[in-house]
């Protein structure tokens, strides 16, 4: 296990694109170098909703969340410190942040919940910055439905203005 000096790490979310199942999405985060979070303070939000805290060894599930949400703590001593959140709801499909304090070091990872993908929208000192990845599933996403809403105009239009014959 690596030991990182001066409190230093980062936070690794998920790949570009991850599929997950409704039933059990875990949101992936992990610190970088691999070192333990066991006597970190490891916090999930769900906008400013608290989903969960994990301080002093214990884990505090938010309101609401009760029963639905847990850390890997078995895992925390590799620097897992993803979030697993059971039967979701599709108000629950939004933007979650990871927040790490260890001692007077904080950092946070935003990760983005979609209907089918999971996309990283990573904050630091240096500002906020999207990955490739999502501008292009955005602007691809984007066209797909511009397509499909003209190609339904147009359809429309066939059928209350038939052409003449």
């Amino acid at each position: 296990m690596a030991n990182a000096s001066n409190n230093e790490f980062k936070l690794i979310g998920p790949s570009d694109k991850e599929f997950y199942n409704p039933s059990a999405v875990t949101l992936s985060c992990r610190l970088s170098p691999e070192i333990s979070a066991v006597n970190m303070e490891i916090r999930w939000f769900k906008v400013t909703d608290c989903v969960c805290v994990y301080k002093n060894r214990h884990v505090t599930e938010g309101r609401g969340y009760e029963g639905r949400v847990s850390l890997f703590t078995q895992e925390l001593e590799r620097g897992n410190i993803s979030l697993q959140l059971r039967d979701c709801t599709g108000s629950e499909l939004r933007h979650y942040m990871c927040q790490v304090t260890d001692g007077d070091r904080t950092e946070e990872l935003t990760v983005m919940m979609g209907a089918s993908t999971w996309l990283q929208l990573k904050k630091s000192s240096l500002g906020c910055s999207i990955s490739q990845a999502w501008v292009n599933i955005y602007v691809i996403s984007w066209l797909i439905w511009l397509l499909l809403y003209c190609l339904y105009v147009k359809a429309l239009l066939e059928r209350l203005c038939p052409s003449p014959v």
